[in-house]
């Protein structure tokens, strides 16, 4: 990725482009491999992963660093430590650069080792499933309540 200041405007649109362009490249690779032709639903799958991939990168650097990998596992309320952190990325980074680029984060997600990221990501999407009901809630007598 280019490490441009793209801070608004245009140049950020073009960055944004430009990065989920790969991204899309990467997943239609995926779906001409011979290796993941069993695999249900994987043109729906891959889109779900690279809009979760974007959401995680928030510096827009391709790559998901510590800082990144942290922010999300506090904002899921599993606060981790730095080290517990490293250990995870440790996990998935094949490059042995300390961060997850989109690659790894596929063969994390689609591949069979379950990682601890993986858990927690697919936790989160069970949790996204549940909806809490919109409106006014019911009225309730004094009997009612615990």
């Amino acid at each position: 990725m280019s490490n441009t200041s793209a801070q608004g405007g245009k140049e950020y649109g073009k960055l944004v482009q430009e990065k989920e362009k790969k991204l899309k490249d990467i997943n239609q690779s995926y779906l001409d491999d011979d290796d993941y032709k069993d695999e249900e639903n994987l043109e729906e799958q891959l889109e779900a992963f690279m809009k979760k991939f974007i959401e995680l990168d928030r510096n827009n650097n391709g790559e998901l660093d510590m800082q990144d990998v942290k922010y999300m596992l506090e904002k899921l309320g599993h606060a981790k430590t730095h080290l517990e952190v490293k250990k995870m990325i440790g996990e998935v980074d094949s490059r042995g650069e300390g961060t997850i680029n989109y690659p790894d984060f596929l063969v994390m997600m689609l591949g069979k080792k379950n990682s601890v990221l993986k858990r927690i990501l697919m936790f989160e999407a069970i949790k996204k499933e549940k909806e809490k009901p919109a409106g006014i809630p019911e009225r309730k007598r004094l009997s009612q309540l615990p």
